[in-house]
């Protein structure tokens, strides 16, 4: 009797192992179903408007010759669609969330490919953002993504982070404004006109020349900043943190300035010829003017 409802229990286990596995497979099965890519054309004019729009997923943009914007999609469940739109010379594309939609299956990842002189409005979330070799404006607003700018000259660069990182390389002869809230940002070979860094507890490090005839601003609340540059450059000099330490690695010249010089709290001076204008500013955090 005991052998006979052994062997029935052991048959209804593997009933309910092969009912699992199918149940498995299924599963994985219409999961794969779900996944789609999708891909569009749009010709376009010298100077076109970009705008990508994509809460969920990876948004990579680079430059080619020619006059189209080509977007390739991966949507990786059916919680999201894709809109589009061509309005002259201005394309739109957006991720529309469906119904039960959240950071996985809202998922959607672009790579596009746009023409030299295009100018970039990328909107995301989480996923990250990476840019490279344009010669317009870009303008990236996310909250914990990743950004990623590298390789633009003479236009304007703008980010806008809650919490995510932000690396900017080889940015040249443009207006660059970088803030976030508690993001790290590291600028390497950053110079223009105009460059404006904020993060209110993340830490700033700058590596570069600081250009020639520029003002830069790097400020942070109680994060660190770090600024290397090489013993030829040439720069006036102010940097200020009111609870933090302050040092330089530069013999500088003493400048006359609206507040008071203190040694490791503040200071000012000049190098060379002071051709660009750099302001280190924290309430709390550390500042260090390094030599290369």
């Amino acid at each position: 009797m005991g052998d006979q409802s052994g062997e029935v229990a052991m048959r209804n286990a593997r009933r309910v192992a092969k009912l699992v596995l199918v149940v498995v497979v299924t599963a994985g099965v219409g999961s794969a179903a779900a996944e789609s890519r999708k891909e569009f054309r749009f010709v376009v004019k010298p100077g076109a408007s970009i705008s990508i729009t994509n809460p969920y997923g990876a948004i990579s943009v680079k430059s080619a010759s020619g006059n189209v914007v080509l977007v390739k999609a991966l949507l990786h469940t059916d919680k999201a669609e894709m809109e589009q739109n061509q309005h002259g010379n201005r394309v739109e594309v957006l991720s529309h969330l469906l119904p039960g939609a959240d950071a996985e299956s809202g998922k959607v990842d672009y790579e596009l490919t746009v023409p030299l002189d295009a100018s970039l409005i990328l909107r995301g979330t989480t996923g990250p953002v990476h840019v490279e070799k344009l010669r317009n404006d870009v303008t990236v607003e996310a909250t914990s993504a990743n950004v990623d700018v590298r390789e633009i000259s003479n236009a304007h660069v703008h980010v806008k982070t809650m919490n995510g990182p932000v690396t900017l390389t080889n940015i040249r002869g443009g207006h660059v404004e970088i803030t976030s809230v508690s993001g790290d940002i590291v600028l390497n070979s950053v110079s223009g006109p105009n460059v404006q860094v904020s993060s209110s507890s993340g830490k700033i490090v700058y590596d570069g020349d600081f250009g020639i005839g520029g003002e830069y601003s790097l400020t942070s609340h109680t994060g660190d900043i770090e600024a290397t540059a090489p013993a030829a450059a040439s720069i006036d000099v102010v940097a200020q943190s009111a609870r933090g330490q302050v040092d330089s690695d530069f013999s500088l010249e003493p400048r006359h300035t609206s507040f008071t010089a203190r040694a490791g709290s503040a200071f000012a001076g000049t190098m060379n010829k002071a051709l660009s204008l750099v302001k280190l500013r924290s309430f709390s955090g550390k500042i260090h003017l390094k030599k290369r």
